[in-house]
């Protein structure tokens, strides 16, 4: 790829492990968005985090020390780091 990213070849999985300790943004189907540390994920892209915020319209709505996210409501996971 261009720019020297290495994401050629990579696995979902494999970047998911590699994130694992590291602020992430998880937004849902419904539009609702976490913001917190990744703490473990599975193969049905469940979702563990701590240190959560969550946002409504890009409003902070409210914050939790820990939060788990069902995977079949997961639109997308990305890196924040």
């Amino acid at each position: 790829m261009e720019n020297g990213s290495s994401t050629e070849g990579k696995d979902p999985s494999g970047f998911l492990s590699e994130i694992i300790g590291a602020p992430v943004t998880v937004k849902l189907n419904s539009g609702v968005v976490y913001k917190g540390e990744l703490q473990s994920v599975d193969g049905y892209m469940n979702i563990a985090l701590e240190k959560t915020e969550e946002f409504v319209n890009g409003q902070l709505r409210r914050s939790y020390g820990d939060a788990f996210v069902r995977g079949n409501n997961v639109m997308y996971i990305s890196s924040d780091s």
